[in-house]
């Protein structure tokens, strides 16, 4: 990322710590995002969507059950990220904002890579290329792709708002679209 965007989130990680939660830790909140995307993953990727409603927003699993209905087996088995398997993660945008009743968000947009050993072909839709890795010798290659998703987490701070964060965005480029 540039040096104004490290900045500016973490400007905006202090404004939380100061205005909305003194014990916020972007390591702990990232910790928590990655076994989050984890598992929200590998349930997309087995179709057990009644089993996010506590996770995601309404808005977005209702796109996705329409979303996932209609996936081939390759892209949907790609969707599921093992925990071990997340090569590198990274806030993407931070936004504090107010509704017109006084509500306060706070939204963090995390970036994930993770290793993926599902049966995509060379090229997916939209003609962009998938990255991959081949592990092992010539008798026991194994070939993984590197893929990307992005998750936006936002929880309210309301005075006696739930203290849950909930992903109302799930994207897998050229997977889920």
């Amino acid at each position: 990322t540039s040096p104004f965007v490290w900045l500016r989130t973490r400007f905006y990680y202090l404004l939380i710590r100061l205005y909305f939660d003194q014990e916020f830790s972007i390591e702990e909140f990232t910790r928590g995002a990655k076994q989050a995307f984890s598992v929200v993953s590998k349930l997309l990727s087995q179709r057990k969507l009644d089993l996010l409603e506590e996770l995601v927003s309404a808005e977005v699993l209702q796109v996705l059950k329409e979303k996932i209905s209609l996936l081939p087996d390759s892209h949907r088995d790609a969707l599921a990220a093992d925990i071990d398997a997340i090569m590198y993660t990274t806030e993407g945008d931070v936004r504090i904002y107010y509704d017109d009743d006084g509500i306060k968000f706070v939204s963090i947009l995390m970036c994930f890579w993770y290793l993926n050993g599902a049966n995509l072909p060379d090229e997916v839709p939209g003609e962009a290329k998938v990255f991959q890795i081949v592990f092992g010798d010539e008798n026991t290659k194994e070939k993984k792709h590197l893929l990307t998703a992005n998750y936006e987490f936002q929880r309210e701070f309301t005075e006696g708002a739930k203290p849950d964060w909930t992903i109302t965005r799930i994207e897998h480029p050229k997977l889920l679209e």
